[in-house]
């Protein structure tokens, strides 16, 4: 059975098939295979947006369909154990897309799942994102091998499927975090020939090819938002930062945007900002996913 929790969990050479095949649905959608007669079911215990949206989107347009369960609104809410949760769910759809909190619980789902099942987001990774960020970037400047990624803010999911992702994709990932907010120590450790953690932000866009940020407090950590945004404060990306980036370095982030805070609200409209591009993958990459995961 083929999950996807987290980059790891495909060949580098998979992985790299589904984002060429997400550039192909995007130029050519008819192209897609139809997954009539399948269904995607959607349990979500955080807010979304952008996932939701290009799951179900990309469901309907291969001919399939999905079916959104909000934790609050299902047997998980009143407390059944996820295992059995995934024992019944899994013996009625064709695959499970999943956005929750404890990774563990992706995890204990995926155990005893019938069918694949998707991290549509966990506190400890994001890695639909990275197909996502990885399209973007090859559409605008090719492959990304061998260049120098820089990370500004907080050692989040998304900055920790950043750090699978310099090992899948091959670049250098430079992590700039105050200190206490570092990524997962045995990750980094794991990926210490790829990953560095600089602390002076200016140094660490120096030459970099793409800058990447997300929002300084993530979903569950609303009350920490005060104290994080004094921490985080001389740690927004702004066009006096991109200023040491190279020349025709690129600027990413995963969205909602705190304009104002991790990023100036001038550079998320610049023509060196791809996050509009970067939404629009999100459809098209989880629509090459849902074809690779769904293969006869």
């Amino acid at each position: 059975m083929r999950h996807f929790l987290t980059l790891n969990d495909l060949p580098p050479r998979d992985l790299q098939a589904i984002v060429q095949r997400a550039m192909a649905l995007k130029a050519q959608p008819g192209l897609a295979v139809s997954q009539r007669r399948k269904t995607l079911g959607l349990i979500f215990e955080k807010a979304s947006t952008r996932t939701r949206i290009a799951f179900e989107t990309a469901m309907a347009q291969m001919d399939g369909a999905s079916l959104f369960i909000a934790a609050g609104d299902s047997q998980l809410g009143r407390g059944e154990p996820i295992e059995d949760t995934a024992r019944v769910v899994s013996r009625m759809v064709d695959c499970v897309a999943i956005r929750t909190f404890d990774h563990e619980r992706l995890e204990r789902f995926a155990a005893y799942s019938r069918v694949p099942v998707i991290n549509a987001l966990s506190n400890d990774f994001h890695p639909c994102q990275l197909l996502a960020d990885i399209q973007t970037w090859q559409e605008h400047r090719g492959d990304i091998a061998g260049n120098i990624v820089a990370w500004i803010g907080d050692g989040n999911n998304v900055c920790q499927s950043y750090i699978n992702a310099a090992a899948a994709f091959d670049f250098e990932l430079r992590v700039c975090c105050p200190e206490g907010f570092e990524p997962n120590a045995e990750l980094l450790a794991a990926n210490d020939g790829r990953v560095s953690i600089v602390r002076e932000p200016g140094r660490a866009v120096r030459g970099a090819q793409l800058v990447v940020t997300d929002v300084w407090a993530s979903m569950g950590q609303e009350q920490e938002s005060a104290d994080r945004n004094r921490v985080f404060a001389g740690f927004q990306v702004n066009g006096e930062l991109m200023a040491h980036a190279a020349p025709d370095a690129l600027f990413m982030h995963c969205l909602p945007a705190h304009r104002g805070e991790e990023v100036s609200a001038e550079l998320l409209d610049r023509e060196d900002s791809v996050v509009w591009d970067e939404a629009e993958n999100r459809m098209h990459t989880q629509k090459a996913l849902l074809e690779y995961l769904l293969a006869e």
